[in-house]
């Protein structure tokens, strides 16, 4: 009988070395000029709001004042009503003045250009009035959008300029590209979309005036929240069936039938591919109301989608440290 051939098991990623923060010599730094942000970022369930609001308390002790401010890096934290479901746990903020929650509805979608801008809006307000700003959240393309020094310009997609850059050689396009603008690495085309976009945006610009932000910070130093797989994932695990007990369903339930607080006073129904779109708990918990999946499968596939999306996340803050970006670990 031939021998039973097995895939390995790839081994788990390790994890990054976990440092001891000292809060005073950071906050020394930001007194001093060198930083200009400071930023908490992690996976989903790494413990990440509850260390910004604890270093927005130790910063505040030591400067005897309040001064310190914290400024969402979510992408779904800005809806107004979507509360539960992208686990805003504002209660843990308690005294600390935070930003960039509950300013849009529920149901439209707000994108990477605007939250650059409202970024900087809330970035420049706290530091005109002699704030510490603390950017914290889990959203690694907001997080860039905010402190990688980089401004966006909103500039419509092109469908048929698209087109015919699709018919062009990388070598053509890169040319293309560098002849519009000096290109300083290789970010731009690391992909061929990206290429295409970069191309796209930068044909705009040269046709086009375009409005670029100018207030954001150029000296972030990042702090990241540290915990295991398995740790991790026993806490999303958890923290799903806490929030299906604290009434998940039943919020976003609201927001279909157009009876949840938030949308008052109109009430408007938000329609189901809407709340679909957000992903995650909003995608399965509605995908349950319609009847298109049992509870059971609701929950089972939502924490393998939660676990997922956390891996994805690790995965998006290592590529920021190999991209040169040093980002401080600390176990939480």
């Amino acid at each position: 009988m031939a021998k039973k051939s097995f895939t390995p098991i790839p081994p788990m990623a390790e994890l990054p070395p976990a440092e001891e923060i000292n809060i005073k010599a950071v906050l020394d730094k930001y007194l001093s000029g060198e930083i200009d942000l400071i930023c908490v970022l992690g996976p989903t369930a790494s413990g990440k709001t509850r260390y910004a609001v604890q270093l927005s308390r130790q910063i505040n002790q030591l400067v005897g004042r309040q001064v310190a401010e914290i400024i969402s890096a979510d992408s779904r934290q800005v809806y107004r009503g979507m509360d539960i479901g992208t686990g805003k746990d504002l209660n843990e903020y308690e005294e600390i003045p935070y930003h960039l929650m509950d300013i849009v509805d529920a149901g439209t979608k707000y994108n990477i250009f605007e939250y650059q801008r409202d970024f900087e809006k809330a970035y420049k307000d706290i530091v005109d009035r002699g704030g510490i700003p603390i950017l914290c959240g889990g959203s690694g393309l907001y997080i860039e959008a905010a402190t990688c020094g980089y401004s966006l310009p909103e500039v419509p997609p092109d469908p048929e300029l698209r087109a015919e850059l699709e018919k062009k050689s990388d070598e053509e396009l890169i040319a293309q590209l560098a002849s519009l603008k000096p290109l300083h690495n290789n970010t731009d085309y690391d992909t061929r979309k990206r290429l295409i976009r970069a191309l796209e945006i930068a044909i705009y610009e040269s046709e086009h005036p375009v409005q670029r932000s100018c207030y954001l910070p150029k000296n972030t130093y990042y702090i990241g929240t540290l915990v295991s797989r398995e740790v991790r994932n026993a806490k999303i695990d958890a923290r799903l069936d806490a929030r299906l007990e604290e009434g998940m369903v039943d919020e976003i339930r609201g927001l279909i039938d157009g009876t949840h607080p938030a949308l008052a006073p109109n009430h408007t129904p938000i329609p189901s591919e809407d709340l679909i779109y957000y992903g995650l708990e909003y995608k399965f918990v509605t995908l349950y109301l319609i009847g298109e999946l049992s509870f059971e499968q609701m929950r089972t596939q939502l924490a393998t989608a939660i676990h997922q999306f956390a891996k994805r996340q690790m995965t998006w803050f290592r590529g920021m440290e190999r991209k040169g970006i040093t980002i401080h670990w600390t176990a939480v």
